[in-house]
């Protein structure tokens, strides 16, 4: 029997269209959704109330620098970790920056006396975790490593809702320790 091209041929529903990329002349629009966020950052814009942070203690000798290549090899393969929401002729767009070097914020606890340190660096790390994003100017990406004692970290991952949710944050961080570990063996990215 013959069937209309528009169709799939195993199923007989309408077949997607093709996708492609959005040209990166021009504005690019937001989606439904990121629409949604912005507006609701411009109600109450220093509320962190869409910050998505991931909190890893990291025990044992740490590769900062594998870290920190590992980061800005992650934002060099996603633009979305690189885009910016500003108001442009009345309305949002989104605006991706190209791929630079992304700085691993680096605190280090250990000059603080070691009896509060534990505290105090629970403080530092909420209060980073909860740092609102300005959607307009900032990177909707950042990390911070607070360092705790020789082989002893507190890795700060935090991604604004407009570019991640759960599930994207849970394929990150696997990307991320899949970098970090090619890289800490001196091995190219996987």
């Amino acid at each position: 029997s013959l069937r209309p091209q528009s169709l799939e041929p195993e199923t007989g529903r309408p077949a997607a269209p093709e996708l492609r990329p959005f040209p990166r002349d021009q504005k690019l629009p937001l989606s439904f959704a990121q629409e949604r966020l912005w507006l609701t950052y411009k109600l109450v814009p220093d509320s962190p109330m869409y910050n998505l942070p991931a909190v890893v203690r990291l025990s044992g000798p740490l590769d900062t620098g594998a870290l920190e290549r590992s980061l800005n090899e992650i934002t060099r393969r996603h633009e979305v970790l690189r885009t910016k929401f500003p108001f442009v002729d009345g309305r949002p767009v989104q605006e991706i920056a190209p791929a630079g070097e992304l700085r691993l914020e680096a605190v280090d606890c250990t000059a603080w006396p070691e009896a509060e340190r534990e505290a105090r660096a629970r403080e530092a790390i909420s209060a980073e975790a909860q740092r609102a994003f300005d959607l307009e100017h900032d990177s909707m990406f950042r990390a911070a490593l607070f360092r705790l004692g020789p082989q002893d970290h507190v890795f700060v991952l935090t991604l604004h809702h407009i570019i991640s949710d759960a599930w994207s944050m849970n394929i990150l961080i696997g990307e991320l320790g899949a970098l970090y570990e090619a890289f800490t063996h001196g091995r190219p990215s996987p």
